[in-house]
């Protein structure tokens, strides 16, 4: 079945109610113009946190079912649409995750995936926030279609994409906040950016599936520091193909289709599912391998 996939990109600030309005006005737009599906940013519901080390930004995390998923229950029943959440999850004293949640047409949580590959680099500490994920890669059912929600980081490794796309998933889905460092834009910005998006495009080719990446923009942090998040989110088909694609300086919803046939098409003429050599990956488990 075929569905329209929307992606709400979008500047957050420190007011966290004020975010959570901005997205869900991003939703109502995208569902206005067909949407089925709708996808939020990294982490929406706040800054990005995670330039700095700071023990009292703990105080932001939230259980889950919580607060954010209360509140876009409402919208996904009344729209009747199924939505893709970033939360800052407070799992247990001490133990907190980088999660997107799956709600489904009915307000339900359908699912949810915490975040697996942790950065620690310059503004990107998020080690020092997020404990990895512990539920695997994941296909989660919604009315519309099988989403399979990955996180930023997650988006630089072609073993999480291709596990994810052999449970199942209609598209590979990455709430992200990636920008550049001011001070290296003019000298890497284009570069930068570039890899990123062709790094997904390829994990469509590769699996034959529709990948989606859907960031936040705009500048946070210090005058002449910080960081100044590029946007630039896009839907690309199984052949890596842009359907849609933001600016990288404002905010922007865009609406374009998936269709799971196009994915069997693609992979019945491209079978590299079919001719993977399993028996010979079993280095891929060892950290690095010694040369022979």
């Amino acid at each position: 079945m075929k569905f329209k996939l929307g992606l709400v990109q979008m500047r957050c600030t420190g007011d966290r109610d004020g975010n959570l309005s901005a997205a869900e006005k991003g939703i109502r737009r995208a569902a206005k113009d067909g949407a089925r599906i709708v996808c939020l940013p990294e982490l929406f519901r706040s800054l990005y946190f995670c330039q700095s080390e700071d023990h009292g930004r703990f105080d932001l995390a939230e259980p889950v079912p919580g607060p954010t998923t209360d509140a876009l229950s409402s919208p996904a029943r009344e729209l009747g649409i199924a939505i893709v959440a970033s939360v800052f999850e407070r799992r247990a004293a001490g133990v907190y995750h980088n999660t997107a949640v799956v709600l489904d047409a009915d307000g339900s949580l359908a699912g949810r995936y915490r975040k697996m590959h942790i950065p620690d680099d310059p503004l990107y500490y998020e080690k020092f926030y997020f404990t990895p994920g512990d539920l695997g890669f994941q296909a989660i059912p919604t009315r519309f279609g099988r989403v399979g929600p990955l996180v930023c980081w997650d988006q630089w490794y072609p073993e999480a994409a291709r596990l994810t796309a052999m449970r199942g998933a209609d598209v590979l889905v990455y709430p992200t906040a990636i920008g550049w460092h001011p001070s290296e834009k003019k000298k890497y910005g284009a570069s930068q950016l570039d890899a990123w998006r062709t790094i997904q495009r390829s994990h469509a080719i590769a699996n034959g599936v529709y990948v989606a990446a859907v960031n936040r923009v705009g500048h946070e942090g210090s005058k002449g520091g910080g960081l100044e998040f590029w946007g630039s989110s896009f839907l690309c088909d199984p052949f890596g193909r842009i359907l849609a694609e933001a600016p990288c300086d404002r905010e922007a919803v865009l609406v374009a289709e998936c269709d799971p046939a196009h994915t069997e098409t693609v992979r019945r003429h491209w079978p590299f599912l079919r001719d993977r050599r399993v028996d010979a990956y079993g280095g891929i488990v060892e950290r690095t391998l010694e040369a022979k």
